[in-house]
């Protein structure tokens, strides 16, 4: 997506979330569905029709004003308003409403909080920082949320910016489980969402044992999820 593009999504109010495109000194609108506009560019395979919202090519959407058809012909080489869309889609510009930009914003800050709760620890407490804190060093350090790029892609400029404020480090811990037999199914189940077990290993009595590589944020919620499916009949050694 153009820098060009993404500017006019910041800056310009829109009342409909639009896809449109400057032709030969003419303006060509479609009405889009946001998040599928924004796969459909970003190359993700998607029908054209889904994205758009009426099969009708404008020249204001918001007035209601039609593009002339002969003008489409004439600089698309079409009067499919389908294959018009695809290349409005492909070649113009997206413009969002500011309450889509808003909320998908919120979305992706939650986003990248919980990702940095879970994977990165204070270092001088060896524990994940409260997601309030990680806020509120989010608010002061003033992070930009970027809605077009992925959460996953942001957390590391954002950690770098939250390092003056608040220690922070990201690390893997490999722990070694076991439990008993009785348990061993609803526990296996518990492991696998967090991480795929290595090295398993099951007992002549039943019980197993194994090793999992988690995000040292993740190790609380492990250890009480563990202990809550097993009433607390589960060994765990972290390996240093």
């Amino acid at each position: 997506m153009s820098t060009k593009g993404r500017q006019t999504m910041d800056k310009e109010r829109v009342s409909f979330n639009l896809a449109k495109l400057k032709k030969g000194g003419d303006n060509f609108e479609i009405a889009v569905d946001p998040d599928l506009a924004i796969d459909y560019k970003n190359g993700k395979s998607i029908d054209v029709k889904d994205v758009v919202r009426s099969e009708k090519i404008f020249a204001d959407v918001k007035k209601g004003v039609f593009a002339p058809e002969l003008k489409m012909k004439e600089l698309f080489k079409t009067a499919d308003t389908l294959e018009v869309a695809a290349v409005i889609l492909k070649e113009g510009e997206i413009q969002l409403t500011e309450e889509y930009r808003e909320k998908q914003k919120e979305i992706k800050r939650k986003k990248i909080v919980s990702i940095i709760n879970k994977n990165a620890i204070d270092p001088t407490t060896k524990l994940p920082h409260p997601v309030l804190r990680i806020e509120n060093a989010m608010e002061e350090a003033k992070v930009k949320i970027d809605m077009f790029k992925t959460a996953e892609s942001q957390v590391e400029d954002i950690v770098k910016k939250l390092r003056p404020i608040m220690p922070i480090r990201f690390e893997k811990k490999r722990i070694h489980i076991k439990f008993p037999a009785e348990y061993a199914g609803k526990a296996y189940g518990i492991l696998s969402g967090f991480a795929k077990p290595e090295k398993e290993e099951w007992k002549n009595d039943g019980s197993f044992e194994c090793i999992v590589e988690i995000p040292a944020g993740m190790e609380p919620d492990l250890y009480d999820k563990l202990n809550n499916t097993t009433r607390g009949n589960v060994e765990t050694k972290v390996i240093e």
